[in-house]
């Protein structure tokens, strides 16, 4: 079989590597990808239907929605409704907007959150230490034996004394 020649443009898309770093779902990362497939490499932006969307990825069209809403969420894109007038002069729901964020600047957010719940983690264990040893008994220990003593009770076992 014979290939043909590559014509250098218009065939691939590039999908950065950090993207692998985020945890993205399935879903999540089909759909970022298709979206990054159609993005105007000058803008950073596009605008295919939910549909096509859809069945580029062979999701529902609910599916699609749920994916959409994950990566706004996590701060990939960001989803501006458009609007669309027709021959008659109605103004109907145009396909969404979608800006794709650049990638370091969602790295660098999801690694501050990291950073964050690391440091919350960190606090709540300094927290519960402090309360652990403030709940503990004071010091020195004081015996199970000792309270027998000062109720004129006889000492216990190991205080005993031996007659010689």
């Amino acid at each position: 079989m014979r290939y043909s020649k590559y014509s250098g443009r218009g065939n691939f898309f590039s999908l950065p590597n950090e993207v692998f770093l985020l945890g993205l779902s399935a879903g999540e990362l089909a759909v970022y990808s298709f979206l990054k497939r159609c993005e105007n490499r000058k803008t950073h932006r596009c605008w295919p239907s939910i549909k096509t969307i859809g069945q580029a990825v062979r999701m529902s069209e609910n599916t699609v929605r749920k994916y959409i809403r994950q990566l706004e969420e996590r701060g990939l894109i960001t989803a501006e409704p458009t609007e669309v007038i027709t021959k008659t002069g109605e103004k109907r729901n145009g396909n969404l907007l979608f800006a794709l964020r650049p990638i370091q600047e969602v790295v660098d957010e999801y690694y501050d959150r990291q950073l964050e719940e690391l440091e919350l983690t960190t606090e709540r264990q300094r927290v519960a230490k402090l309360l652990r040893e403030q709940e503990s008994p004071a010091w020195p220990p004081v015996s199970r034996c000792m309270p027998r003593l000062w109720e004129g009770q006889e000492p216990c076992p190991s205080q005993r004394f031996q007659a010689g």
